[in-house]
């Protein structure tokens, strides 16, 4: 008898949770938080931040719940809410021109970076760089390098060989290159 991973048993509970079973949803958060706390723990400033950071994350799975496709790792889907959350954390917090001032010497940087045009629409630029590519390569590289699946699983999913998807992965992340500097 083989041990379930953590990754499966969240995926159990949220396939559980996503057709009503309110005993599943209550364990998947419960159990996804410590989790969630421990991936921001390295990377937020302070503690408060992390909890503020760790709500939203608990809020973004619980309204998207059903957005989760219970064929895929569930690893994958929470980590892109976490970073996305993370992120839209982080630029407000830079945006904000008074917690900007009281950080002290470093309000120049931060002004550079969130306000400077040459910067602010970074992002957008790779959504468009992402977009201009061909259906399949944009496909194979959100997988690998955005949702996080391996080589395998998507060499699976598609139909290729592992080798063939990570020559596209490779090219995509070297043209995106190319096009952003």
């Amino acid at each position: 008898m083989t041990q379930k991973s953590q990754g499966d048993i969240w995926k159990e509970w949220a396939t559980k949770a996503q057709k009503g079973d309110k005993e599943a949803y209550n364990l998947l958060l419960v159990d996804i938080l410590p989790f969630i706390r421990g991936r921001l723990a390295g990377s937020l400033a302070n503690e408060d931040w992390v909890e503020d950071v760790a709500q939203e994350i608990l809020m973004s799975v619980h309204k998207s719940l059903h957005t989760y496709a219970p064929d895929r790792p569930f690893r994958p889907w929470l980590m892109s809410i976490i970073s996305f959350r993370k992120t839209d954390f982080l630029r407000k917090y830079y945006k904000n021109k008074k917690v900007r001032e009281s950080v002290g010497g470093h309000d120049k940087t931060f002004d550079k970076y969130v306000t400077d045009p040459q910067y602010s629409g970074e992002l957008k630029d790779i959504e468009a760089a992402l977009n201009d590519l061909p259906e399949k390569q944009k496909k194979i590289f959100t997988l690998m390098k955005i949702e996080g699946y391996s080589a395998q699983e998507v060499s699976d999913k598609m139909g290729m060989s592992v080798s063939a998807v990570k020559v596209s992965a490779h090219r995509t992340a070297n043209k995106l290159k190319e096009k952003l500097g």
